[in-house]
């Protein structure tokens, strides 16, 4: 599997560094200062280090994307990877046009920033600078992956609407995922935890059962 993906992205003319286990891959990561990875196709079945041990660590120093790679379809699987930071999960047998388009999703989301206002949008404790892409939270700074960011700033960007599934999907992650329900689901829970108070009872990002999602309040200076 490493020299198929390997060999495929190269051939495609990207430049790529294998690691054959995870203790090297996070090796590979945390050494590569001059050349930052832009992106980051990680195996789950990973020796020494598995690819949710992998994941965990990595997402405590870096919000580099990551297109998860797994042997294993379930949704308890692809939940438990999304929920730890994967931006995107693949279940293997895949084909060539498959990883790559992938692969170029999830660089888009990462280098395409959605058009935004000049001032900043402010709600109670959340405070989103649109030019430096920095979100504040009760008074600091919250670090989110470039597809976290894209969710958050749709949705503040329409803030007091309710935003469909469908439409949220396509915004943020493409026409080719609107059936990835259990993305959105996955990736609201996460900016919860990271902007609510008490996740556990929203008073920002609210669900409109059946519906969709909306971010409540807004002004913008």
């Amino acid at each position: 599997m490493l020299k198929f993906v390997a060999s495929t992205l190269r051939n495609r003319d990207y430049d790529v560094v294998a690691a054959a286990d995870g203790v090297e891959a996070l090796e590979v990561l945390g050494g590569a200062t001059g050349s930052p990875v832009e992106l980051v196709v990680l195996d789950l079945g990973l020796p020494r280090l598995d690819g949710f041990e992998v994941l965990e660590v990595l997402r405590g120093w870096s919000q580099v994307p990551v297109v998860v790679l797994s042997a294993h379809g379930q949704e308890e699987e692809k939940v438990r990877a999304l929920d730890l930071g994967a931006d995107d999960y693949l279940t293997k047998p895949f084909g060539v046009p498959e990883l790559l388009a992938r692969v170029r999703a999830a660089l888009r989301r990462a280098s395409v920033p959605a058009p935004a206002p000049a001032g900043p949008f402010l709600s109670g404790d959340v405070a989103v600078d649109f030019v430096q892409r920095r979100v504040v939270v009760r008074g600091h700074e919250v670090k989110l992956t470039p597809t976290e960011y894209r969710l958050l700033q749709e949705l503040v960007l329409n803030a007091g609407r309710v935003l469909t599934h469908q439409h949220l999907l396509g915004r943020v992650w493409g026409p080719e995922y609107l059936g990835e329900h259990t993305y959105l689901r996955v990736f609201v829970r996460r900016l919860r935890r990271k902007i609510e108070a008490d996740p556990t009872d929203p008073r920002c990002l609210l669900t409109e059962p059946g519906v969709g999602y909306r971010f409540a309040g807004a002004s913008r200076s």
